[in-house]
């Protein structure tokens, strides 16, 4: 079924594409979640929804010899980007905390979840490592940063890309937990009240604009930008390991659940 032949809602949609994975690839779902721009609240008009979610096989695909696939790309077009990782995937990745794991967890827009997955989460939170995640949005602030926001036209969704990990990396060292999803959250409580203004008017420009439009480069957001980069390269540098190192939990919680 193509989208523009459907007429009811995405979520009825998602729905949908979800049981067909699970019937066409023999996994069951254990939760599934909006992530990017709309899990964000600054989506485009055009933006696409971007649907992760996580799925466990019966007990015997994970009992043979054979490397195992643990991923499943199932669709990509111009509305929907569907993916998702294999139960053991996803809990190797908490054990080294993975902060888009977490994200996909706190989303808030959520077309399924379980009771096991709500465990899983719950186990989960024994294994953020502040330092790990910093490194995560430190690096994909700086990564976006050098790629997309030094010209003189630029993308303005680029700017979220950039100033969300920033504000993730606030929230990090300020409250010591995972960082909210969703923008406006991080931007109401963790943003210093002198960059509000422009960051309003840049979230009122996004809504507005589609993914490909360029406009002006935003100095006072790039100066903002730039100074923020240097200081958590800094911290980062001295910050100690705070990893958990213990794998019994995340194996005995993979047991229980097969």
């Amino acid at each position: 079924m193509k989208y523009k032949e459907y007429t009811g809602s995405i979520e009825e949609l998602v729905g949908r594409k979800l049981k067909e994975i699970e019937e066409r690839e023999n996994i069951r779902v254990l939760h599934a979640a909006e992530s990017g721009s709309r899990a964000w609240g600054i989506a485009s008009p055009d933006s696409d929804y971007d649907v992760r979610f996580v799925y466990v096989r019966p007990m015997d695909f994970y009992l043979k010899l054979q490397d195992k696939k643990d991923f499943i790309d199932w669709e990509l077009n111009q509305v929907l980007d569907i993916n998702g990782w294999d139960i053991t995937k996803a809990l190797q990745h908490f054990y080294k905390s993975n902060a888009t794991l977490y994200e996909w967890g706190n989303s808030p827009i959520i077309y399924k979840t379980t009771p096991q997955w709500e465990k899983i989460m719950k186990l989960a939170e024994e294994y953020f490592s502040g330092k790990s995640a910093m490194y995560h949005y430190y690096g994909t602030a700086r990564k976006n940063y050098e790629a997309y926001l030094m010209e003189d036209m630029v993308k303005y969704k680029k700017y979220f890309y950039v100033l969300r990990p920033i504000l993730a990396c606030k929230w990090i060292e300020k409250k010591k937990c995972p960082p909210p999803v969703l923008f406006q959250t991080l931007a109401e409580e963790i943003l210093e009240k002198e960059m509000k203004p422009a960051v309003d008017r840049l979230v009122e420009a996004k809504l507005q604009m589609t993914e490909s439009e360029k406009r002006g480069k935003i100095q006072e957001l790039n100066d903002y930008i730039q100074e923020n980069l240097e200081y958590y390269q800094a911290l980062l540098s001295e910050m100690p390991e705070d990893r958990n190192k213990d794998w019994e939990p995340l194996n005995r919680s993979f047991r229980e659940l097969l």
